[in-house]
C-alpha cells in the first residue's frame, strides 16, 4: 500500500488489529518509509510512503480477528468512521470500518 502518513498507518494498525511490525526501510532522506511489513493473524500487509512516482491509492481488506466486536471498537475509538455495522452472518460476526487514510476494512470473526 503506498499511503501518505505511512508511520501513522503503522500505529493505527497495530493499535486496533494487534498487528505485530516487521521490517522497515527507509529512503536516502531517512525518513521517507520505502517499505514496512505488519502481520495480522498469519498475513503480511506491505506499506510505504506515497511519493511522486508511487502516488497514494486506498484499499479494501478483509480481515479475520478472533472478537469483531473488540476489533470493532477499537476502530471507532482510533477514528474510523461505520461503513457497515456489526451483525450476525452465516459467514461469522461481521462489520465494516472507514479509516482515517481512507482504506475500508472488513472485519469479521468466525463463529
Amino acid at each position: 500500500m503506498m499511503l501518505h502518513n505511512a508511520h501513522k498507518f503503522i500505529d493505527f494498525v497495530l493499535a486496533v488489529f494487534d498487528a505485530e511490525a516487521g521490517m522497515k526501510h527507509f529512503r536516502d532522506d531517512g525518513v521517507t518509509l520505502m517499505h514496512a511489513e505488519l502481520h495480522i493473524a498469519g498475513s503480511t500487509i506491505m506499506v510505504a510512503d506515497a511519493t511522486d512516482k508511487w502516488p497514494a491509492q486506498t484499499a479494501n481488506m478483509f480481515v479475520y480477528v478472533p472478537n469483531a466486536d473488540a476489533t470493532y471498537q477499537k476502530a471507532l475509538d482510533n477514528d474510523c468512521t461505520e461503513v457497515m455495522p456489526l451483525s450476525n452472518q452465516d459467514y461469522g460476526r461481521t462489520c465494516g470500518v472507514a479509516d482515517p487514510f481512507g482504506n475500508v476494512w472488513w472485519i469479521t470473526s468466525v463463529k
